[in-house]
């Protein structure tokens, strides 16, 4: 059956899976959603049994129709390959009263890999299937993981180029140097003195100006995005909860049927989402844990159904999550309203120019009970790593540490014993100073990346090759902007 793609702002604006990869963003400034959820129709049993690619090729065939079988097992195979660390691709540790889906083995040690591995196949195969002469040129905005990712995923792929905008000060050291010593002709990477929501509104503006696609058009490009707005970054993400599902059911840790939560450190919103598409497809998952950080505007929206960004913006040790403006939530707007294309037109609006909108409390209990939203203030999140580390020997990023602390407080508030899945979506090597200081270890002589050797006699576990490629690289980026400037400095890399 044909699944096609629509505007959560025009339901008129109906594209095919490729089409919507290509588009990114649509020209109304809303998401693409797919017209319906497919129902995964493979029983849990069978997958159980199916490697990662061929668990991913059952999910990502129910989404993307007009791929031939070729075509998809193609980017699939090309993407979740030896650029991986683990042939399981994403590993369940079981620590303590919980398991870990380990996120972070792909090439830039966190869980953007799992989806930009795969999307400048998904994106070329759509290229060519309709015809495309153009060079796309990937515009993005990144609070720290999804700039490297699509850095390293676009590197030098033909017919593309990237540009990666940060915020300068909101980064984590070691996030930085990955990014600003790529290499690849292609790649561009900007730092702005700004936050991630001013980066991801510059962009957006971008994407929406006519002047700017009429002149990328007459150079001989088009843009299109690598950040989650992109559906072909959000169903690869259905994958991994699918896969954890039939894992614990094959290892026999749950039975056939067996419902089973998951929390997910939330920022932008997509990796949680994947996971409501992964139960709407038919995965027994009963709870969604939504865990922020002290930028806890989803917290309030789920205890209120009020979301409000007009709140102070704090610069956190799980730099990934400091967002106040969660754009893939347009995605479940979309849902709770039915699919009403000009009320979630509507409330989008009000969040622009007003800074808040609301969904009456009755729609968001009806619609999405199963959805819990609680925050781990900064003590919490290193009390959380400490605990881990002392309890189980296991050492967890800061971001995990935000999820798995929510979670237990979760358990502590309903008494939930439910078996539960924390996604972990970051390497600690990724955030070894505020890592090491949790559990004691600091040692404020060493530069982050000194720290590392440290960090792997504590973890006994080796440093990724991510953190050792990095160390002595060249800084190949330099470019610094102010956020009114980010379509000037385009034009200046693209000569337009």
């Amino acid at each position: 059956m044909e699944l096609n793609y629509v505007s959560t702002r025009n339901r008129a604006d109906q594209k095919t899976a490729s089409e919507a990869i290509l588009q990114g963003l649509a020209p109304d400034g809303g998401l693409y959603v797919p017209t319906e959820i497919p129902k995964l129709d493979v029983p849990m049993a069978k997958l159980g049994e199916m490697t990662y690619q061929e668990v991913a090729y059952e999910v990502m065939s129910r989404f993307f129709t007009d791929f031939t079988e070729e075509e998809l097992k193609h980017c699939i195979n090309s993407a979740y390959d030896s650029k991986f660390d683990t042939t399981e691709i994403a590993p369940l540790v079981a620590a303590g009263d919980a398991y870990y889906l380990e996120l972070f083995h792909g090439k830039t040690i966190a869980f953007k890999d799992m989806a930009l591995s795969i999307l400048p196949y998904l994106m070329i195969t759509s290229a060519r299937k309709n015809q495309i002469k153009n060079d796309i040129v990937i515009l993005t905005a990144t609070s720290g993981d999804t700039g490297k990712a699509a850095l390293a995923g676009f590197a030098d792929v033909p017919g593309t180029k990237i540009i990666v905008f940060y915020p300068k000060d909101g980064v984590s050291d070691i996030q930085k140097r990955q990014m600003v010593t790529q290499k690849g002709d292609n790649t561009f990477v900007v730092g702005i003195n700004g936050n991630f929501d001013q980066a991801q509104t510059g962009v957006k503006k971008m994407f929406n100006d006519a002047e700017m696609k009429n002149d990328l058009d007459a150079a001989g490009f088009q843009f299109s995005s690598a950040n989650s707005i992109n559906i072909g970054r959000l169903i690869p993400q259905v994958v991994y909860y699918v896969f954890a599902y039939a894992r614990l059911l094959n290892s026999g840790e749950i039975e056939e049927g067996q419902k089973i939560n998951v929390t997910v450190p939330t920022g932008n919103f997509g990796n949680i989402l994947a996971a409501y598409y992964a139960k709407n497809m038919g995965v027994p998952i009963d709870r969604l844990i939504c865990a922020s950080n002290k930028n806890n505007v989803l917290t309030d929206f789920f205890a209120s159904g009020t979301y409000d960004r007009r709140r102070d913006f704090y610069l956190t040790m799980s730099p990934s999550m400091d967002i106040l403006i969660s754009s893939n939530l347009e995605r479940l707007i979309n849902l709770i309203l039915d699919g009403d294309d000009k009320k979630t037109a509507e409330e989008m609006k009000k969040l622009a120019e007003e800074g808040s909108y609301s969904i009456p409390k009755e729609i968001l209990d009806q619609k999405i009970a199963d959805f819990y939203g609680g925050f781990a203030s900064e003590e919490e999140t290193a009390a959380e790593i400490k605990a881990v580390y002392e309890d189980c020997g296991y050492v967890i990023d800061t971001h995990t540490a935000v999820a798995s602390a929510v979670y237990k407080k979760y358990v502590d508030k309903t008494g939930d014993k439910t078996s539960t899945v924390i996604a972990s979506t970051a390497s600690p090597y990724k955030f070894t100073r505020s890592v090491m200081q949790a559990i004691g270890q600091d040692r404020p002589e060493l530069s982050d990346l000194e720290l590392t050797d440290v960090l792997s006699e504590v973890a006994n576990t080796e440093i990724p090759a991510a953190i050792v490629e990095i160390r002595d690289a060249e800084v190949r980026h330099k470019t610094i902007c102010e956020v009114d400037e980010m379509p000037k400095v385009v034009r200046e890399i693209l000569n337009i």
